[in-house]
C-alpha cells in the first residue's frame, strides 16, 4: 500500500456531472475558500479526517469500472489542489492503468510552480470553475483575489490542456451582463476549451448550513432560473465569438 495519503471527504461511484462519461469522482476534503453560494460546506474543514490510499482509492475504481461507461476517474473537492502531491500520484498511477483523468478545481491555489507541469502529464481534462471575472467581486464572493484562477487558465491554455469551464450564475452576483460579457471575452482568449458550463445557483443547501451552524449569506438570494441560466450563456457564447 502506498504511504502516501489523501484526506478523502466521500466518494461518488456513479458521477454523471463532473466530466465525460459516467465517473468515479473522488471529493478531497479542505478548502481555503469561502464562497457565498458554496453547497458544500462540510468540505471546508482540512482538520477532518479520513485517509485513503492512492491503491485503496484504484481498487474501489476497479471494483465499480465495468459500470464507468466511457467515463473515467474525476478528483474534485473542496479545493483538490491542497492535495496536489497526492493528486498528481494518484493520476499517475490512474494513467498506468490507463484511465481517464480529471480534475475539478477554482484553480485558486495555482503559482505556477513545477508541481503543477508534473500534474499535468497525467491529466486528461481539467474543469476549471471560474468564480467571478472581476477581481473585486471575486474577492466579496470569496474571500481571495481571480488572480491566480485566470493565471492558471492561462497556463492550461499554454500547455494546450482541454479544459470546460464552469461558471455559477447567481441573481445580483455574477447575473450582470456586464461580467457575463468579460467572462466571455476572457475565454475567447483561450484555444483549448472544449465546454462551457453555465450552472444555475440553487439553495438547497440550507439546511446543511444550520446543521452546521455556519450563517447562510444568501438566504434572500433567489434561486436562479432556467431562463436567466440560458441567457447567461447566450452572453458569454456571444462575447466568445465576438
Amino acid at each position: 500500500m502506498d504511504k502516501l495519503l489523501g484526506n478523502i471527504h466521500s466518494i461518488e461511484t456513479f458521477g454523471t456531472v463532473d466530466g465525460p462519461g459516467i465517473r468515479f469522482v473522488v471529493f478531497m476534503q479542505g478548502c481555503p475558500m469561502r464562497c457565498k453560494y458554496c453547497h458544500n460546506p462540510d468540505t471546508w474543514d482540512t482538520g477532518v479526517n479520513h485517509k485513503m490510499s492512492i491503491d485503496e482509492i484504484l481498487s474501489k475504481y476497479d471494483s465499480v469500472k465495468e459500470f464507468l461507461k466511457n467515463g473515467g476517474l474525476t478528483v474534485s473537492g473542496g479545493e483538490a489542489l491542497l492535495q496536489i502531491d497526492f493528486i498528481t500520484q494518484l493520476f499517475k498511477k490512474a494513467k498506468e492503468k490507463n484511465i481517464h483523468t480529471a480534475l475539478d478545481t477554482s484553480g485558486i491555489l495555482f503559482d505556477n510552480s513545477n508541481k503543477y507541469d508534473e500534474l499535468i502529464k497525467y491529466t486528461d481534462l481539467i474543469l476549471l470553475d471560474i468564480k467571478h471575472i472581476n477581481d473585486n467581486e471575486h474577492k466579496k464572493l470569496t474571500g481571495f483575489s481571480n488572480n491566480s484562477v485566470l493565471n492558471f487558465a492561462r497556463y492550461l491554455a499554454e500547455k494546450n490542456i482541454p479544459v470546460w469551464i464552469r461558471h455559477v450564475v447567481v441573481p445580483d452576483i455574477t447575473y450582470n451582463e456586464e461580467y457575463l460579457k468579460e467572462l466571455g471575452k476572457f475565454i475567447g482568449t483561450l484555444k483549448n476549451v472544449k465546454m462551457l458550463e453555465v450552472l444555475p445557483y440553487h439553495d438547497m443547501a440550507k439546511e446543511k448550513y444550520k446543521k452546521l451552524n455556519i450563517p447562510y449569506v444568501l438566504e434572500n438570494t433567489p434561486p436562479t432560473t432556467k431562463e436567466q441560466a440560458v441567457k447567461a450563456k447566450e452572453i458569454i457564447l456571444s462575447a466568445i465569438n465576438s
